[in-house]
């Protein structure tokens, strides 16, 4: 998906990194703040070592993260101030709209709000902490570590599957009972409907 990335070792803060998407699911944040304070106490350090947030340098020298949003999330809501950024690429002399269209075309960004429709980038949050929920977000986080569905480098493959099952599954019900929806999940995953997904593992047809 991405170029090699050069570390910069500087530490940054978060409240300046600039998002490229809308959406997060908010499960897969508190999901992270939790392994988060699991580590730390005596690892915090090295956590944050290995995983450094990659982004593009923007119009002003702004960072733009292109992945780990919800990780920068839930670092911001454990009261982290600063995270290592790594950069992958430095698009900082372009003027505004070109920079979005080259995130656009090397697919850097997802403008996409919570009920799936496309928006402007100019409706992308101005701060990680201004991130919207979209509940089908997390349901496809959690498809994916129940098995439902193979890690892949295609870029935003969870969106996708978010997307798939924004199509199937009333918002409202994966509100209100979320572990039996991915029960349904699990289910709707190995149906040839899904097979055009990144990382569908269902059952081949014969002929």
């Amino acid at each position: 998906m991405h170029s090699v990335r050069e570390p910069l070792v500087k530490p940054i803060n978060i409240g300046d990194l600039r998002p490229t998407q809308i959406t997060v699911g908010m499960r897969e944040v508190a999901s992270k703040r939790k392994r988060w304070r699991e580590s730390s106490d005596d690892k915090g350090s090295e956590f944050l070592g290995r995983h450094m947030i990659p982004v593009v340098m923007g119009p002003k020298k702004r960072p733009y993260v292109i992945d780990h949003h919800h990780l920068a999330l839930a670092l911001h809501k454990e009261g982290v101030e600063h995270v290592l950024i790594s950069v992958v690429s430095d698009l900082s002399h372009l003027e505004r709209d070109a920079f979005w269209v080259v995130l656009d075309n090397r697919s850097w960004m997802h403008p996409f709000d919570d009920k799936g429709q496309r928006r402007s980038y100019r409706d992308i949050p101005d701060s990680i902490p201004d991130l919207v929920d979209d509940p089908y977000r997390s349901l496809a986080g959690a498809l994916r570590r129940a098995g439902g569905y193979a890690k892949d480098t295609t870029p935003f493959s969870e969106f996708l599957w978010a997307d798939f099952m924004r199509r199937r599954v009333k918002r409202a019900v994966v509100q209100k009972d979320f572990e039996r929806e991915l029960y349904l999940a699990l289910e709707l995953a190995k149906e040839q409907d899904a097979n055009y997904l990144p990382g569908w593992c269902g059952p081949v047809e014969k002929d």
